[in-house]
């Protein structure tokens, strides 16, 4: 990830691009006011400098039969960089898991589930975490709502 500050026309382009990444280059290049090609080599420079990561669809989880979220706050022990890494790259191998993040304070790990039904998480906890000789602890919380912001802007100018 690079610390370079981006310059007007970069920070246009990603928020554009944050706002609809379907965008044809000819269309991103009319937004921000620059020629296709030029646009088009800024779009690559952003990408190699790590300021884009990819482009994603925003999925209805509903539709594909996940229409239970919820949170799993999950604590490993003992607590050492193998069990950290071998949770983390088990828990992201499960169908499940929506979001997986390693965060500090009383629990190690928040596991962003989608599922079916309140039976489907109660498998997922006993069956997929609680089998795990690493997982000491497992609190889960149903999420009733989410909301995630569409565009985020630059800290600086």
């Amino acid at each position: 990830m690079t610390t370079e500050r981006l310059d007007r026309i970069d920070r246009a382009i990603v928020e554009a691009l944050q706002n609809n990444a379907r965008l044809s280059n000819k269309q991103l290049a009319e937004i921000v006011g620059l020629a296709p090609s030029s646009c088009l080599e800024r779009v690559r420079a952003l990408i190699g400098r790590g300021v884009i990561h990819g482009f994603h669809a925003d999925i209805d989880r509903p539709t594909l039969g996940r229409s239970l979220e919820a949170m799993i706050a999950v604590s490993v022990r003992p607590h050492s960089r193998a069990n950290v890494d071998e949770f983390w790259e088990y828990v992201l191998a499960l169908p499940e898991v929506i979001e997986v993040f390693h965060v500090t304070g009383a629990d190690d790990f928040l596991v962003h589930v989608g599922l079916e039904d309140t039976g489907a998480l109660r498998n997922f906890v006993l069956d997929r975490l609680t089998v795990r000789s690493e997982v000491a602890h497992v609190e889960t919380r149903l999420i009733f709502g989410q909301a995630r912001r569409a565009v985020l802007e630059p800290l600086y100018d």
